[in-house]
């Protein structure tokens, strides 16, 4: 941007020094070389800076501001986050206002944080099971052990589950542990 600026400078210095614009362009491209603003470029500036014009930076452009990706917006997006890692992009959007495209730049790039999936495991067990099944196997060591148990006949049962792998995501920070669900 700032070459830019520079070729400016020299097309004004041109023009004061009484250069025609056609006589400018030769000088600009030999100056900036393949860097260079076009014919057409040179030619607008050229007619810009002789109707008055001063200042050589570019005119502010018409249009929505960018004021999405601000620091209350990231904010806001990292508590509802933390409130509800399962939350997706169209749910924030949806909850916050702020639009599907800015909220996955902000998470991904500003709070670097990775939608990812449970992981499955064979079973989440409880502080209390975990203690039970180590006095289980503590009990193994009994030879009547097996005695002990009646047993019967075999029924299946089929394991349903009403959460898709999609549903389970949720988001995740490189530092924090995968979560997990049982199979």
């Amino acid at each position: 941007m700032t070459e830019r600026v520079d070729q400016r400078i020299c097309i004004n210095f041109c023009l004061k020094l009484g250069h025609s614009s056609a006589e400018t362009i030769p000088v600009i491209k030999k100056a900036f070389g393949d860097d260079s603003m076009s014919e057409a470029q040179i030619k607008l500036w050229y007619r810009r800076f002789k109707v008055g014009r001063e200042s050589v930076e570019s005119d502010r452009r018409s249009g929505r501001p960018s004021t999405n990706r601000t620091p209350e917006n990231v904010e806001s997006i990292r508590a509802a986050v933390n409130e509800n890692r399962r939350s997706t992009v169209r749910e924030l959007d949806e909850d916050l206002g702020i639009p599907r495209n800015v909220v996955s730049q902000i998470l991904t790039e500003d709070l670097g944080k990775k939608r990812v999936a449970a992981k499955f495991v064979p079973r989440l067990l409880s502080r209390e099971q975990k203690e039970f099944r180590a006095a289980v196997d503590t009990a193994n060591n009994d030879p009547d052990f097996l005695k002990k148990f009646i047993t019967g006949d075999e029924s299946w049962v089929y394991g349903y589950d009403p959460e898709t792998k999609a549903q389970s995501s949720q988001w995740k920070s490189p530092e924090s542990p995968r979560p997990k669900k049982a199979r």
